[in-house]
């Protein structure tokens, strides 16, 4: 598959590629969206592939843009914005404007021809990710069918990542197929899309298609397209070996003077080959050209300016530089033939030519604001001008970046631009006059920001420490409120670093903070949100979390900040319903998701709805519950902000079917929401239901193996560095339980006692349940039950039973889980007698009054236990079938098998029954006996299992061994595994 050598060569060995390309086009198109990922060498052909493809499709339903072939910091989503710019050509503004209103929304942040930016609405790149889905929805439903390409994902930005990563997950109705290419090779070890790429290549929508070396015969043929000769077998093969079937170096070595004579070894003179037999001025064009196409490409009239031709003598040059293949035309410019030979014609300039050459393309930026689009023109300049060492002028180009970046709410770019900044400050003397009078302590805060933002908690700590230093004790209101907003950064990072200090970090700042100085509503709202779940004074503020949402409330509607009251509003309606001031805190989160669609903020809508639910949920209203998330459903879905149906919203329906019993509409709930989730946190908790799902679907094989997914096995290692730190974040400590939980509910179902118990040990070391009961009571439930089962590593009676007293009861769901707790512990503390029984009682009247029939049930099914211990065996046989009976109308497999197991070792299942499996004239019992042998069971064992006396037990075992004629307990045993008893 040659390049192109001054004219477009035969399409050569990518056949099979090219059809498997438009059969996925097809489908995307009839079936569903889709993404394939097209990887390869440098110089294998991946552009090319495209190019052929593209050629295929109708016109105006491929959109290809690509990532920067330097690492500009700071410009953010460079290959979307070129593709919504050929959308705008193409479509006009209509695709972008909303319901036809003209309201673009947010995604003038990532196309500035679409107007301003919008003013008085919350900065949510949730908002703006989802009006990118629903702009290249509308395109795709009037084409009926759209391509977009990404090409080169191995120098994406981060924002372009995040944004692929949102669409690929979240297109899921057809009409829209997405192409990538990377290459392999660039992924060094800590880049960022190596750990990236196999979590996609998961999806069932994503395909691989890796572009293999050209065969020997297909070289051949390339060869020969490009130089017209047939070549000899012994030349194919040297040249076959030389080129190692790459398209790019096949053309480099036919283009080697003498056809079969030596050829370079290095494959950059094998690429510079031709350009050495360039006349000097045409050199001088091209070599100045590898200075400007920062972003691939280089303008015609900059080019011209910088090199300082004449109009006639630069199209002279250019032309000659397209015809001889060496630069193609794109656009308003060109483009190298190759990102390699651009990368090989830049590497031999001198040092001076090329810092003079960087200082003439960023002067033409200063003087000529249109040379490039206005999202990229500081991000260049302050790379030109750095790579000039221009410092002061770089520095005021990277702060102009930074703003940018921010606008566009690319947080990973402004923190690497800001970075910059901080790099040259000490070096330039006039750096606080460049950055419009920032200190800078401030210029740190702001990095520090950026960095919390981008998932970079640990470089925020460190910001805050060294800026903190900066900034004077006893100063003004400026000051004040700096250091504030610095404690109020580093807490949040020590929180989500699991670092000691969170919590004198957030009260610090808000007692240092002014309360007319901007940012005091904020600082309210983060600490009254994450102290929601903490009883009394907060952080020792002489405050209740319920009061600092309260004073949050007033803050933001004095301010006219709708966005902070709608938070304040979820914070304080979530207190007042787990508190037991229901009507009020209802009328507070049904205020808050009213406010969040008016303001189009739907991230708000989804956490104040899932909040709602998961309070009556606790309350037992678990059906208006489920009404209410249908609702918000279709919301988001009519608004196609698919990212939050993936993740907030169906994590709570599946919670709600969960508790019903509705085991198989919970399982297929998450399996449609987890792999498309938009967090690591949401994939967490969406997995760990799943686990739990399929555990009481009696399927423990495919509950480990959600377990075993890498967010997961992340998340629980991650509890191994909390200690008894007190962790502020309720989504945190959630997220914990729920983890444990799930791990929890495995080791039982599989009888793992040594497991069960030393998890139970952990949650209860590293975990202050109390601090969330919502997720903390049915932990403890599973951790009383580890206590109940016994064993050498359970928790003992002594140390589960002041936690289940400390901890609070909101509502009929938590004082059922009180019950069931107290149960278990009874029976685990006094056996079961009079205490158990009566303990039961009161769990299975508890749960009565819940619609959560499966907890019921095993409730159920332990009080039938306790009554077979005591011998009373015909009632607890009945009950035993009553659990089965419900078990099955469910689907719960796990409570089924435990309840037809208790009523066969009670002897309730038929005799029909029991004569269908019993081999040698066995009695139904007989049969439970020996499979109790085949364990190598002992007489005391098979009595406890089946509820009568080791007497009658050993009566049993000797009625076996003389019917099916062995000797001893072993081989009877051994008898029964062979006849399928055991």
């Amino acid at each position: 598959m040659p390049l192109m050598s001054g004219k477009a060569t035969r399409f050569v060995g990518r056949e099979s590629e090219l059809r498997a390309l438009t059969a996925h086009s097809e489908g995307c198109r009839s079936e569903a969206s889709a993404t394939v990922m097209i990887c390869g060498d440098a110089g294998v052909g991946k552009t090319r592939l495209i190019t052929e493809f593209a050629a295929t499709r109708p016109r105006g339903a491929v959109f290809v843009g690509g990532c920067l072939e330097l690492g500009v910091d700071g410009l953010a989503y460079a290959p979307f914005t070129s593709l919504f710019r050929q959308i705008l050509r193409e479509h006009g503004r209509a695709p972008f404007e909303r319901s036809g209103s003209g309201d673009v929304g947010e995604l003038s942040r990532i196309l500035p021809e679409l107007g301003p930016l919008p003013e008085g609405r919350p900065e949510s790149r949730s908002v703006l990710f989802d009006q990118v889905l629903g702009a290249i929805r509308t395109v795709a439903r009037e084409r009926e069918g759209l391509t977009l390409v990404v090409e080169d994902l191995h120098w994406a930005d981060g924002a372009t990542r995040d944004l692929l990563v949102f669409l690929v997950r979240n297109l899921d109705r057809p009409g829209v197929q997405i192409i990538t290419t990377h290459r392999p090779g660039d992924l060094h070890g800590a880049h960022p899309l190596r750990p990236l790429l196999p979590e996609l290549e998961r999806l069932p929508e994503v395909t691989r298609l890796d572009l293999p070396p050209l065969t020997r015969r297909e070289v051949g043929r390339q060869a020969h397209a490009l130089t017209g000769a047939v070549l000899d077998p012994a030349a194919l093969d040297e040249l076959h070996r030389r080129s190692d079937g790459i398209p790019l170096y096949v053309e480099a070595l036919s283009a080697v003077p003498g056809g079969g004579g030596p050829v370079p070894d290095r494959f950059r003179d094998l690429l510079l080959a031709p350009v050495d037999r360039l006349p000097a001025s045409w050199l001088r064009v091209l070599r100045t050209a590898s200075v400007g196409a920062l972003s691939g490409e280089v303008g015609h009239e900059p080019l011209r300016r910088v090199t300082g031709l004449s109009e006639a003598e630069t199209e002279e040059i250019l032309q000659g530089l397209v015809d001889s293949g060496l630069l193609r035309i794109s656009g308003e410019g060109y483009r190298f033939r190759h990102a390699l030979l651009r990368e090989a014609v830049y590497g031999t300039l001198l040092p001076g030519v090329r810092s003079r050459a960087h200082l003439r393309f960023a002067r033409d930026l200063e003087e000529h604001s249109d040379a490039v689009p206005g999202e990229r023109r500081a991000a260049e300049q302050a790379h030109h001008y750095q790579a000039a060492h221009e410092l002061p002028r770089a520095l005021a180009s990277a702060w102009a970046a930074a703003v940018q970046a921010g606008r566009s709410l690319a947080f990973e770019e402004r923190l690497a631009v800001l970075e910059r900044v901080l790099g040259l400050w000490g070096r330039v003397p006039e750096a606080r006059e460049l950055v419009g009078g920032l200190t800078l302590a401030r210029v740190r805060a702001e990095a520090a920001l950026a960095a919390l933002e981008s998932g970079r908690s640990e470089r925020a700590l460190e910001l805050c420490d060294t800026a903190l230093a900066e900034v004077p004790e006893a100063s003004d209101d400026e000051d004040l409120a700096l250091r504030a907003l610095l404690l109020r950064c580093r807490g949040q990072a020590r929180t989500r670093c699991l670092v000691a200090g969170a919590e004198e970090d957030l009260a610090e700042a808000l007692r240092l903070h002014p309360p007319h100085m901007p940012g005091y509503g904020t600082t309210l709202s983060i600490v009254a949100r994450e102290s929601m779940f903490r009883p009394g004074e907060t952080l020792g503020l002489g405050l209740t979390a319920v009061s600092l949402a309260e004073r949050a409330l007033e803050v933001s509607v004095e301010a006219g900040d709708r966005s902070a009251e709608a938070a304040a509003l979820i914070s304080l309606g979530t207190m007042d319903m787990s508190r037991g001031r229901v009507e009020r805190g209802e009328r507070a989160l049904l205020r808050a998701a009213a406010l969040s669609r008016e303001i189009s903020d739907p991230m708000m809508e989804a956490r104040a709805s899932g909040n709602l639910a998961h309070c009556l949920r606790e309350r037992g209203r678990t059906d208006e519950a489920l009404e209410f998330l249908e609702r918000s459903r279709s919301y988001q879905l009519d608004r196609g902000t698919s990212s939050l149906r993936h993740g907030f919203t169906l994590q709570n329906l599946g919670e709600v079917y969960f508790d019903l019993g509705l085991l198989s509409r919970a399982r297929e709930v998450v399996e449609e929401a987890a792999p498309r989730a938009s967090t690591p946190m949401h994939r967490v908790f969406l997995r760990s239901l799943l686990s739990r799902s399929l555990v009481a679907l009696g399927e423990t094989g495919a509950a480990r193996e959600e377990l075993s997914h890498e967010d997961v096995v992340r998340a629980r290692a991650g509890l191994g560095r909390m200690g008894r730190v007190p962790v502020l974040s309720v989504e945190r400590l959630d997220q914990a339980q729920v983890v444990m939980a799930a791990h929890l509910d495995l080791y039982l179902a599989e009888d793992d006692s040594d497991a069960a118990g030393a998890e139970a040990g952990e949650a209860l070391r590293r975990l202050v349940l109390s601090d969330s009961p919502g997720f903390g009571w049915p932990l403890l439930s599973l951790i009383a039950e580890v206590t109940r089962r016994g064993g050498d590593a359970a928790p003992s009676y002594d140390r589960v039973g002041p936690v289940v007293a400390s901890m609070p009861v909101h509502g009929p769901v938590q004082e059922a889980f009180r019950a069931d707790c107290l149960a278990r512990l009874a029976e685990a503390e006094h056996g079961p007698g009079d205490a158990a029984v009566e303990a039961w009682e009161t769990a299975v009247g508890a749960w009565g009054s819940t619609p959560m029939p499966l907890h019921g049930g095993w409730a159920r099914l332990h009080a039938a236990e306790v009554d077979a211990s005591r011998g009373v065996r015909g009632p607890a046989g009945e009950a035993a079938l009553g659990v089965g009976e419900t078990a099955e109308g469910y689907g719960a497999g796990a409570l089924e098998q435990a309840a037809t197991d208790l009523a066969r070792r009670l002897g309730a299942i038929s005799d029909e029954r029991g004569r269908a499996s019993a081999p040698a004239r066995l009695t139904p019992r007989e049969v439970e006996v020996l499979r109790l042998l085949a364990e190598g069971a002992t007489n005391a064992r098979i009595a406890e299992a089946l509820f009568i006396s080791p007497k009658t037990a050993s009566v049993h075992v000797s009625n076996i061994l003389a019917k099916l004629d062995v000797s001893n307990r072993a081989t009877a045993g051994a008898h029964a595994r062979r006849l399928g008893v055991a």
